[in-house]
């Protein structure tokens, strides 16, 4: 799903603010307080050098509009930073393996754009798609003893009663996450639109910020971290004894 040029406008504008306020190069800003380099399929080493991202940036420099530059520049991008991903995907979910023992879970939207993915009457869908991954770690992942999540979405009860409670009971703020996707997210709706209030809110809070430490509240809703023993999950979803176990909870 290719994201607005909007979201992107958010972003440039985000970074422009930092710059301004700190006195930092806008390149870095753009590097440092945006999702760009991760969403042109650089992967997460936030390189400055990267051939690619100096490609953007040279371009920027000549640009008439940055949004309009930032955007095109996404979209020559976005086929292959979708190959590149190295998620291992259950409809709405995947995982990746943070390291051999940490299992780190995403989420996205992978219903029909009239359907809500977590409304109510698709909770059963959501769980089971769970249950299959958490059994395809059981399976795969021997060495896995602990669940891993950051996203704003855990400030949605929709989106937290699809996990165990001792999970979601550990949430913090997850700090210093303005390169990545958990916390700008939370602009965009499920057709990968940006949703109006929330950017309205939002640009209206980082004109009145004048500390650098107060940057994370111009977002409205913050990302959260948690983590877990894997054996919580195991058990939340009926996966405890046979790793083979078929029994979906929310097929009963």
């Amino acid at each position: 799903m290719p994201y607005s040029k909007e979201f992107f406008d958010l972003q440039v504008r985000f970074a422009r603010a930092v710059a301004r306020l700190i006195g930092m190069p806008l390149e870095r800003a753009l590097l440092d307080y945006t999702n760009l380099y991760v969403r042109f399929g650089l992967g997460r080493a936030f390189d400055q050098g990267h051939p690619t991202w100096r490609q953007y940036i040279d371009g920027l420099s000549q640009a008439a509009d940055m949004v309009d530059w930032t955007y095109r520049f996404y979209l020559t991008r976005a086929e292959d930073a979708l190959a590149k991903s190295t998620t291992i995907p259950f409809g709405c979910f995947s995982y990746v393996m943070q390291d051999a023992g940490c299992v780190r879970i995403h989420f996205h939207n992978a219903e029909p754009t009239t359907v809500s993915p977590l409304s109510i009457d698709r909770l059963p869908a959501r769980l089971g798609e769970l249950c299959s991954l958490l059994q395809h770690v059981k399976c795969n992942q021997e060495d896995a003893t602990r669940v891993v999540g950051t996203s704003w979405l855990y400030n949605l009860r929709a989106y937290r009663r699809c996990f165990p409670e001792g999970y979601v009971a550990s949430a913090t703020v997850a700090e210093s996450k303005f390169r990545n996707m958990p916390l700008w997210g939370q602009f965009l709706d499920r057709h990968g639109l940006v949703r109006k209030g929330t950017a309205e809110d939002f640009k209206h809070r980082l004109s009145n910020i004048t500390n650098i430490q107060d940057l994370a509240s111009s977002f409205p809703v913050q990302a959260l971290a948690v983590e877990a023993p894997i054996a919580l999950f195991f058990s939340f979803y009926g996966l405890e004894g046979d790793s083979r176990m078929a029994a979906l909870r929310t097929d009963e």
